[in-house]
C-alpha cells in the first residue's frame, strides 16, 4: 500500500489538494524542478504495476521490488537508478538478526521506495529530512542519502547489540563456573554472517556514488554519501572484529572442555586408585588358604583394616599434593 506520497519544491513539502493514494493528482501538480516521493509498504503486483505505469519504471526492477529477497545493489535502467538496501534489526531475546529490504527507484523528478519487513520504519526519516531544507533541496539524491543513512545507522545499532552478546559469551567462557556456550557461539556466528550479507555488498554502490561514477546523483550530495560510506566501513570492521572474537571464544571453549574432561578423568582415576588398595588387601585375605600368615592371628583382622586405611590415606595424600583431588 502507499504509505505516503508528497510533492517537494525547493527543499519544502508542497501541500497538494488530493489524497496520498492519488498518484496522478500529485504528479499533475509537479512543476519544473519539483520531485515526487512515494513510499510503499509491501505492495502487491497490481499496486506496484500502477506506480510503475505512472513513473515508467523498468519491468525487471519492478519485479525485484515486489518479490524482494535481493542482495544490496545499484543498477541503472535508462535514466533511472534502482537501489536495493537490506534492513537489519536485532531481537535480543533470541540472539537473532531479522532482515528486511528497501527497493529505491530514483528518477530525475521522482523517488519511489518499496519497503519489506518490520524494520527501518521510514516515516520518521521523511519527517527528519523535511526539517532539513538545505539537504532536501538536493532533490531525489537527498532522499536516497537519508534512506542509506538510516539503513547503515541500523547496522551500527545491530553491531552494538551483537557486541554486548559477544562480551557475555566471553565472560561465560572464561568464568570459573562450568558452562557450555557452544550453541550460543554458533548462533551468534550465524547472525554475524547475516549481517555480513547485508553490509559487504553495499560497499561497492556507495563507493561508486562517492567517486561520482553514478549519473543521477547530485554532486552536492557526494559529501553526505561519503559520511554514510565511512559509517559502513566502521560497521564492517566491527563485524570482522566480532567474528574473530567468537572464533577465539569457540577455540577457548573447546580447549576448556578438553581440560575439564582431563580433570574429570584424573578425579575418576584417583577414586579408582583409592578403592584399588583396600580391594587388593581384601582379595588377598579373602582367599581362605589354610596356611596363610596372620590367618589365625588374633590381631590379623585389625591389621588388615589398618593396612587398607594406610594405603588409602597415602594415596589420598599423594593425589591431593599433586592437585588431582
Amino acid at each position: 500500500m502507499i504509505v505516503d506520497n508528497a510533492l517537494y519544491r525547493a527543499g519544502r513539502r508542497v501541500e497538494v489538494d488530493c489524497a496520498a493514494s492519488d498518484l496522478a493528482g500529485v504528479i499533475a501538480a509537479r512543476e519544473p524542478g519539483d520531485f515526487v516521493w512515494v513510499g510503499l509498504f509491501e505492495p502487491d503486483a497490481a499496486e506496484m504495476g500502477e506506480v510503475a505505469q505512472h513513473f515508467g519504471l523498468h519491468p525487471l526492477a519492478v519485479e525485484d521490488a515486489v518479490n524482494a529477497h535481493q542482495r544490496p545493489k545499484l543498477e541503472r535502467y535508462d535514466d533511472q537508478l534502482f537501489v536495493v538496501l537490506k534492513t537489519l534489526w536485532y531481537v535480543d531475546a533470541e540472539d537473532a538478526v531479522e532482515t528486511g529490504e528497501i527497493a529505491v527507484f530514483v528518477g530525475r523528478d521522482f523517488v519511489v521506495h518499496v519497503r519489506h519487513g518490520a524494520g527501518s520504519e521510514l516515516h520518521g526519516v521523511r519527517l527528519d529530512l523535511e526539517r532539513r531544507a538545505s539537504v532536501l533541496s538536493h532533490g531525489p539524491s537527498a532522499v536516497l542519502y537519508v534512506l542509506c543513512d538510516r539503513v547503515v545507522d541500523d547496522y551500527a545499532e545491530v553491531g552494538t547489540s551483537l557486541e554486548v552478546d559477544v562480551d557475555e559469551v566471553e565472560a561465560s567462557v572464561f568464568s570459573p563456573v562450568r558452562t557450555d556456550d557452544t550453541a550460543r557461539i554458533y548462533t551468534l556466528k550465524r547472525e554475524l554472517a547475516e549481517v555480513r550479507r547485508a553490509v559487504l555488498p553495499l560497499r561497492e554502490p556507495l563507493r561508486r556514488i562517492v567517486a561520482g561514477d553514478v549519473d543521477g546523483v547530485a554532486d552536492e550530495a557526494a559529501p553526505y554519501f561519503r559520511d554514510v560510506a565511512d559509517h559502513l566501513t566502521r560497521v564492517t570492521e566491527v563485524v570482522e572484529y566480532l567474528d574473530g572474537l567468537l572464533a577465539a571464544a569457540f577455540d577457548a571453549q573447546v580447549a576448556r572442555i578438553s581440560v575439564q574432561q582431563n580433570e574429570d578423568m584424573r578425579r575418576i582415576s584417583s577414586g579408582v586408585a583409592l578403592v584399588a588398595g583396600p580391594t587388593l588387601v581384601a582379595a588377598v585375605y579373602g582367599m581362605n588358604f589354610d596356611h596363610m600368615p596372620e590367618l589365625h592371628w588374633t590381631l590379623g583382622y585389625p591389621m588388615a583394616l589398618a593396612l587398607m586405611v594406610l594405603i588409602s590415606g597415602f594415596l589420598w595424600w599423594q593425589f591431593k599434593r599433586s592437585g588431582w583431588m
